[in-house]
C-alpha cells in the first residue's frame, strides 16, 4: 500500500516538472524563432510574416506567465487566463497596423523567402503544439492558451506558404496582405475560445 502512495505520490511531483520544463523548451523556440521571422518580415516587406513574427513574442509571454501561475489557486489562474485573451490579440492589431500601410504601398514580398519563412515557422509551431497537447487539459485556460496558439499559428504558416506561392504567381501584393488579415482572424478566435475558457473557469471557481 505505501509503494503505491510512494508511486501516486512521484507521479504528481512529475507532472508539474515536466510541464515545467515543456513551457520552458516552448518559450525558448519561439523566442528565437520570433529574431528569426521579423527579421525575414522586415527585409521583404512581409504583411503576414510581420503579424505572424508578433506570434512569438505573445506565445513566450503565455508560456512565461503560465509558468508563474502553476501555482496559483483556480480563481487567479482564470484572472490570469483573461489576460492572456488580450495577449493573443496583440499580433491581430499588428497585422491592421501592417495592413493599413501596405494598402498604401502594395510592394509584393519576395515569394521565395515568404515561403520559407512560413515553413520555417510551421516547423516550430507544429513542435511547440505537439509538446503542449498533452498538457492542454490542465492547468484550465492557461494550459489552453498556449495550445490554441501553437495549434493557431501552425494553420497561420501553412497559409502564409500558400500565399507566397500566389505571390510568386501572381506578382501581386494582396496575397500577403490577405493573409495578415486570415491572421488575424485566426488569433481573435483563439482569443474567444480562452476567454470563455477563464470565465468557466472562474464561475466554477475549480
Amino acid at each position: 500500500m505505501r509503494r503505491e502512495e510512494t508511486k501516486a505520490t512521484g507521479t504528481a511531483l512529475l507532472a508539474p516538472l515536466s510541464l515545467r520544463h515543456t513551457l520552458i523548451a516552448v518559450m525558448t523556440l519561439n523566442l528565437i524563432y520570433f529574431g528569426i521571422q521579423i527579421g525575414i518580415a522586415l527585409a521583404i516587406g512581409s504583411v503576414s510574416l510581420f503579424a505572424d513574427s508578433t506570434d512569438y513574442l505573445e506565445d513566450a509571454a503565455i508560456n512565461l506567465l503560465i509558468l508563474a501561475g502553476l501555482k496559483w489557486p483556480p480563481r487567479q489562474r482564470a484572472i490570469l487566463g483573461k489576460i492572456m485573451a488580450g495577449i493573443i490579440l496583440l499580433p491581430s492589431c499588428a497585422a491592421l497596423w501592417m495592413a493599413w500601410h501596405k494598402f498604401h504601398d502594395p510592394v509584393e514580398p519576395q515569394p521565395l523567402l515568404l515561403m520559407l519563412g512560413g515553413a520555417g515557422a510551421f516547423a516550430v509551431n507544429l513542435t511547440c503544439a505537439f509538446l503542449l497537447s498533452r498538457f492542454r487539459h490542465q492547468g484550465g485556460s492557461l494550459t489552453k492558451a498556449a495550445f490554441l496558439s501553437a495549434r493557431n499559428d501552425a494553420l497561420a504558416n501553412i497559409a502564409i506558404i500558400f500565399g507566397g506561392g500566389l505571390t510568386a504567381l501572381t506578382h501581386s501584393a494582396w496575397p500577403d496582405l490577405v493573409i495578415g488579415l486570415i491572421i488575424l482572424a485566426l488569433n481573435a478566435g483563439a482569443a474567444h475560445e480562452v476567454f470563455e475558457a477563464a470565465s468557466g473557469q472562474e464561475d466554477a471557481g475549480q
